[in-house]
């Protein structure tokens, strides 16, 4: 009870003499305040940089594994029977199964379209029912996607992206139902797309317009069977590496001994982006940190200055019975409440942008670190122990006889 109340009396000192210098204790606490704020705010924006990089590489395909045969410098008639086949997507959906959502067969080719008055070239991709899931495509307006019997009965239907919609029709709305000669045949499109994530025309679908028909129909176009590439949706993110594996195992035991199949994933773009992420969030927090060693720097100095103004009131106090440790706690104190007066400011405005930008827009969630604030509190604590414990030091070991002589 002793000590609480000893604690209390220092508290009380403490806190009159931080207000008898508002000014200089609000310029002090000024820097802890933008140090703590600076932290939060750092660790939000990488957070929220981090997550949006990695769900618009997570948005390009679900889980996605694809593969395609390696040709390198092999001749045209062993890079024909080479080519992954419509035979392997079907032995990967037997095989695979229980570990995969769907598997998906591309082939590519061009056709001459005639857009904007002028002839131009134009992707055109054979594939099946389950590419829209394994690609993350999205429908534009009214359609539909391509079902299994649009596939097995050859059907002559067609879909566009978005742009390419646009270009040919005028609007995705007004390309339903309409009839487009995709290499010397009509076909009638029954739906526009578009990916939920641009791949910035990396992908087969390019930058410039594809187009879409079933593969069934296309492969009656190519000279051989090829598929390139072949898609899986993998169920379980953390089964990704271990597909790709049975994939290529897979691939390797149809088809003739050294033929090469290239087998990838996102895996290792995802690892990479999440890897930058957080080295850039630790150089971004080292910065926070030493803007909060400076305002520690900062609070020491005039703790100090303090001591050398106050030496008289020091020796009274000292003189009417006040120990050395009272008088360490109370500039101990005195340099805490600045630290984590500061600090708690700070983290409040750390937190109240970041809510206020969620407030005033819906597109990206902007989400707040708890660890984040506890850590700004704790260094905003340790800052004041550890740069206030000098000053105060050196304010109880002044000589009581010395201090009441000091003018």
């Amino acid at each position: 009870m002793a000590s609480l109340q000893f604690v209390l009396e220092a508290f009380r000192f403490s806190y009159q003499a931080l207000q008898a210098n508002r000014v200089r204790t609000l310029l002090t606490a000024l820097g802890l305040l933008i140090g703590n704020a600076s932290v939060i705010l750092v660790v939000t924006i990488s957070i929220t940089s981090r997550d949006l990089i990695l769900d618009k590489i997570r948005g390009i395909g679900s889980n996605l594994v694809s593969a395609y045969y390696d040709a390198g410098t092999q001749d045209s008639a062993k890079a024909d029977a080479d080519f992954v086949k419509l035979a392997d997507v079907e032995a990967a959906r037997k095989q695979l199964g229980a570990r995969i959502v769907a598997a998906s067969a591309v082939t590519n080719s061009t056709d001459r379209l005639v857009l904007d008055g002028r002839e131009r070239d134009v992707r055109v991709i054979g594939t099946d029912e389950f590419y829209s899931q394994v690609r993350n495509l999205k429908l534009v307006g009214p359609g539909r996607f391509f079902d299994p019997s649009d596939v097995a009965l050859r059907q002559k239907v067609a879909m566009l992206d978005e742009k390419l919609a646009t270009v040919v029709f005028g609007s995705a709305s007004a390309a339903l139902g309409q009839l487009i000669k995709i290499h010397g045949l009509q076909f009638t499109v029954i739906g526009v797309f578009r990916e939920r994530t641009s791949t910035f025309g990396q992908s087969e679908l390019g930058d410039n317009g594809a187009t879409l028909i079933p593969f069934t129909v296309q492969r009656f176009f190519e000279p051989v069977e090829r598929v390139d590439p072949m898609y899986l949706q993998v169920r379980d993110a953390a089964d990704v590496p271990s597909v790709t594996l049975a994939l290529s195992e897979l691939l390797a035991s149809r088809h003739r001994q050294g033929a090469r199949y290239t087998v990838q994933n996102l895996t290792g773009i995802l690892e990479t982006a999440a890897t930058v992420a957080s080295v850039l969030t630790l150089v971004l927090v080292l910065v926070s940190a030493i803007a909060l060693v400076i305002s520690g720097i900062g609070i020491m100095n005039i703790m100090l200055v303090t001591v050398t103004e106050r030496t008289r009131e020091i020796g009274i106090r000292m003189s009417l019975g006040a120990s050395r440790r009272a008088v360490l706690t109370q500039f101990l104190l005195e340099a805490v409440l600045i630290s984590v007066g500061g600090g708690v400011l700070g983290i409040v405005a750390g937190v109240a942008m970041p809510a206020a930008a969620n407030y005033f827009q819906d597109e990206v969630r902007i989400p707040i670190s708890v660890v984040s604030i506890l850590v700004a509190f704790g260094v905003s604590f340790l800052v004041g122990i550890v740069f206030g414990i000098l000053p105060a030091n050196r304010a109880s070991r002044l000589n009581p006889t010395e201090a009441l002589r000091y003018e």
